[in-house]
């Protein structure tokens, strides 16, 4: 049996990005129930997706009761959708077979890795204050993607001089500010710019001076966008809700390693649920990037650990 539910979690402060505001996670919540026993798995739909919790729920239940993972691949394409069902059966398998998830997957045992910390869009003023607030986070990603970005940028390495400092620009620079801004992140010690170009116009960055790496998000999901990166970028984002679970995230992650891409695992705002299988993709990738619980207000029974080791594994109350 399949059930899908909507849950809300309050987030701490307002996170804005250059498309908008939110105050809320509004998520999935799946769970996939055989002989007893019941795994779990959540997703975030994503406009930017063409994705809404109604459409994204139909898709789920539309899915036969007894599908298998296997199944799974070829009957939702990748995305929201498949992402908390493959998961779901993930955290089934694991409690039906009384081991870890890691264990069936054949990977080694995970560990904590070190995470950034998301400061959203605001003022200057105002990003200089969370840069030094949280100024004790080895790594801050900055949200970006406005004609006025540099005085955001001054400000966080004000207010953070020893962070590692990663941006997102969630494609709202055109390749004219790219070009002018990327000596200026030279400068100011940016070790990685996120999705500079919006994805329908990202070959302007064949042939253009990366002297920072430069991450594909929105135009990496999975395995079949690799050929359309070649010659853009440096590192893939691996996001489960992209991917459409862990089992094409774990496809995606070796054959982008083998094709000599950076690694950096991502996720949308969501719930300790969420983070979970993606503890599993970080396992020594670049960028972990598995804040998401960190930004709520609230958040699951048995939620994922952080401390200054970073994001621990979860327990199997949780997933997995």
């Amino acid at each position: 049996m399949i059930t899908v539910t909507r849950d809300v979690f309050r987030l701490a402060q307002v996170f804005t990005i250059s498309r908008g505001s939110r105050t809320e996670a509004k998520v999935l919540t799946v769970a996939i129930t055989h002989d007893g026993i019941t795994g779990h798995g959540e997703c975030v739909p994503y406009a930017r997706y063409d994705e809404t919790l109604d459409s994204v729920t139909a898709e789920i239940e539309s899915l036969p009761a007894d599908v298998t993972r296997a199944q799974l691949q070829s009957l939702l394409p990748a995305g929201a959708a498949r992402n908390a069902v493959d998961c779901a059966l993930w955290d089934l398998e694991a409690k039906t077979a009384g081991k870890p998830a890691w264990e069936l997957a054949e990977l080694p045992k995970p560990g904590p890795e070190i995470t950034a910390y998301t400061l959203s869009l605001d003022t200057p003023e105002n990003m200089e204050q969370a840069a030094r607030d949280h100024a004790f986070r080895p790594i801050l990603k900055i949200k970006l993607g406005t004609p006025d970005d540099m005085p955001r940028l001054e400000a966080v390495r004000r207010g953070a001089p020893d962070a590692k400092i990663i941006i997102d620009a969630n494609e709202g620079w055109s390749a004219e500010v790219y070009a002018d801004l990327a000596p200026h992140l030279v400068r100011l010690g940016v070790a990685l710019v996120e999705q500079p170009l919006p994805a329908g116009d990202d070959d302007a960055l064949i042939g253009m001076d990366r002297p920072v790496p430069v991450c594909a998000d929105e135009s990496c999901h999975d395995r079949s966008s690799l050929p359309k990166l070649k010659g853009k970028y440096d590192v893939v984002n691996i996001k489960l809700d992209k991917t459409g679970g862990l089992t094409e995230a774990l496809e995606l992650k070796k054959e982008a390693l083998a094709l000599g891409y950076d690694v950096m695992v991502g996720c949308m705002v969501g719930s300790s649920l969420a983070m979970a299988p993606a503890t599993l993709i970080a396992q020594g990738v670049a960028v972990t990037d598995l804040d998401g619980p960190l930004l709520l207000a609230e958040d699951r029974d048995n939620p994922l650990r952080f401390d200054a080791d970073g994001v621990h594994p979860p327990e199997p109350a949780l997933w997995g």
